[in-house]
């Protein structure tokens, strides 16, 4: 597996540096709200599985998935990461037959993966259908100037504003609790603060009968 600075690969970097350390965050904030049937949407190398069931395989979590669209990402998961629990299978984000496949998940991750997506709206509605009617979604973004401007990040298509990323999920049909990130720091956004990702916790809507 290359590190070409796209993807965190644990073993590839300095414990200390700064890009593994806010994904590693994410991580372990997830672990409070994760519980049954895990779903890791673009995985990566699959490093999530080993922090989110390290406490002698987390007894809240049944089952975990983790699914990139990177085959070798794929295989190296699954000779890293690839213990009890464990899954890791090589999938496209957007294949709306994943839940045919895989059946609805009770916690969804999806970190740093939306700003890499040309079709944002169709991926959100694919989370959607995977996540159980009172399951969590857990998806994370950077701050940027906005969905239509573009963005200087060789990697992504765009960059969203809190209020288009909060619009977002809220239109796809989630109830929105937003976080803030910053280094190591995930919390509920402070007036003097400057933040740069988004960490959304999200609930499907409920129908009112």
């Amino acid at each position: 597996m290359e590190y070409t600075g796209e993807r965190v690969i644990p073993e590839f970097m300095k414990v200390d540096n700064g890009m593994l350390l806010e994904h590693v965050e994410r991580y372990i904030f997830a672990k409070k709200h994760v519980s049954g049937r895990v779903l890791d949407l673009a995985c990566g190398v699959g490093y999530g599985a080993d922090i989110l069931l390290d406490e002698i395989y987390n007894k809240k979590i049944d089952y975990y998935l983790g699914i990139d669209l990177s085959r070798e990402a794929i295989a190296y998961a699954r000779e890293m990461y690839g213990f009890q629990k464990t899954q890791f299978e090589q999938g496209d984000a957007l294949n709306s037959s994943l839940v045919n496949q895989y059946g609805k998940f009770d916690t969804i991750l999806s970190f740093e993966t939306i700003e890499h997506i040309e079709e944002d709206i169709e991926y959100v509605r694919n989370l959607k259908r995977l996540l159980d009617k009172k399951g969590t979604l857990i998806i994370s973004t950077p701050f940027g100037q906005g969905r239509d401007i573009p963005c200087a990040s060789p990697f992504h298509i765009r960059q969203y504003r809190q209020n288009e990323f909060v619009e977002l999920l809220e239109d796809g049909g989630f109830e929105v609790e937003l976080y803030c990130q910053r280094g190591q720091r995930i919390e509920k956004p402070k007036t003097d603060q400057k933040y740069y990702l988004m960490v959304a916790l999200c609930k499907p809507k409920q129908r009112v009968i």
